[in-house]
């Protein structure tokens, strides 16, 4: 399709699940090669879903957070590592969205990502920090209104696929490593040496390889608010929020296979409950608590848009929360899907295989480490009091 076709705005639902199909024909392939998913993204940006999120008066849709985490949620059914990429996309946006629509360059370049279905990438890993986003050793050097950065990025989340890298540094040679900006780089604004390789257990297709970095653009590419603001205010609570959607459909399509392998035995032996019967009731309760949390976190990100001055530290650690329950409760599921299956369950190519789904479930207690998490946690909590209403 010619990418300066507008997509007529068929329903959300109806566009994710031609993508989801897509995903899901090729996510064996995907994962045992560990390639990335060209097919389902061609689909995506085919079905017009890069750009929904942009407000309609730069050429999106103006579509919900809600929504966007539905759509992780279907993607992540068919491949984990296709979710991961469209939610690792649309969290860069978010960015955009929230922090760059009073720029001129930058509402240019959202009217393109709606126009042309331009993929985001991100670099916020470096060497020597290692996970830590809120933190850079590298710096932008601004000269006659041209930035230029290199940074050892020891991940990049898609480096070689992506029509442009947002990445984050110091915001001047003098800053504290704290004192950060993201800038928007061009695909023909930079170099990518590659560092490192990315033959991992789980999420295969992400191709999240390292790269040193090398970029040089027009200083109005750097977006005007601190990443310390933007971080709080929006790519935190995304991450999180759109993380734990992708992951908890990677739990469902497990259960699902788990349902399957039940009922065929149930049509065996009728009359009796087959082995696993109470073992599925049971993950079914445990999936329906985290598509609760995942609701409750949403309501609140979309309350704190409506009203940034009520941004507190008790929504960060709720956000933070949503992402440590739903990253160590979609293992425990999917181990005990595997247990329901058996030998079904542990080969693969078979229709109750989850191997793949519990590989790609390992990555999520690793992607903004839970004991980073927790760390931070521990300190926020040293100085704020805990919300321990029951409905509060």
């Amino acid at each position: 399709m010619n990418a300066h076709v507008k997509v007529p705005a068929a329903p959300l639902r109806e566009r994710i699940a031609r993508a989801a199909a897509v995903a899901a024909r090729f996510a064996e392939d995907v994962d045992a090669k560990g390639r990335f998913p060209s097919e389902t993204m061609q689909a995506l940006k085919d079905e017009g879903l890069m750009g929904i999120q942009i407000p309609a008066e730069l050429g999106g849709e103006g579509t919900s957070i809600a929504e966007i985490a539905e759509l992780c949620s279907v993607l992540g059914q068919a491949c984990g590592s296709s979710a991961m990429i469209f939610a690792m996309h649309h969290i860069k946006l978010s960015s955009l969205v929230e922090h760059g629509a009073n720029a001129e360059w930058h509402r240019e370049f959202m009217r393109s990502i709606a126009r042309d279905q331009l993929l985001l990438g991100s670099a916020t890993t470096e060497g020597g920090i290692g996970g830590d986003l809120r933190n850079s050793l590298c710096a932008i050097e601004i000269t006659d209104g041209v930035v230029r950065l290199e940074k050892n990025a020891t991940v990049i989340s898609y480096g070689l696929y992506s029509d442009a890298i947002l990445i984050t540094s110091r915001a001047h040679k003098d800053a504290a490593s704290s004192d950060q900006v993201m800038t928007v780089f061009m695909k023909d604004q930079y170099t990518l040496e590659k560092t490192n390789d990315w033959d991992t257990l789980g999420m295969r297709g992400t191709c999240s390889e390292g790269f040193l970095f090398k970029g040089e653009a027009p200083a109005e590419q750097v977006i005007p608010e601190p990443f310390a603001e933007i971080a709080a205010h929006s790519m935190l609570a995304m991450a999180h929020l759109l993380w734990s959607s992708l992951w908890y459909g990677i739990a469902v399509d497990a259960v699902h296979r788990a349902q399957s392998f039940v009922r065929a035995a149930a049509r065996k032996t009728p009359g009796q409950n087959p082995p696993g019967a109470l073992r599925l009731a049971e993950i079914s309760g445990k999936l329906q608590a985290i598509k609760t949390d995942i609701i409750h976190g949403v309501r609140q990100y979309e309350e704190i848009r409506r009203n940034p001055d009520s941004l507190t530290m008790g929504f960060l650690i709720a956000m933070n929360n949503t992402k440590l329950a739903t990253s160590t409760a979609i293992i425990d599921i999917i181990g005990q899907t595997l247990l329901i299956n058996g030998i079904m369950g542990y080969k693969n190519g078979t229709p109750y295989s989850v191997g793949r789904h519990l590989r790609d479930a390992y990555s999520a207690q690793l992607q903004i480490s839970n004991e980073r998490i927790l760390m931070n946690q521990s300190t926020m909590l040293l100085v704020n009091k805990q919300d321990t209403s029951l409905l509060g």
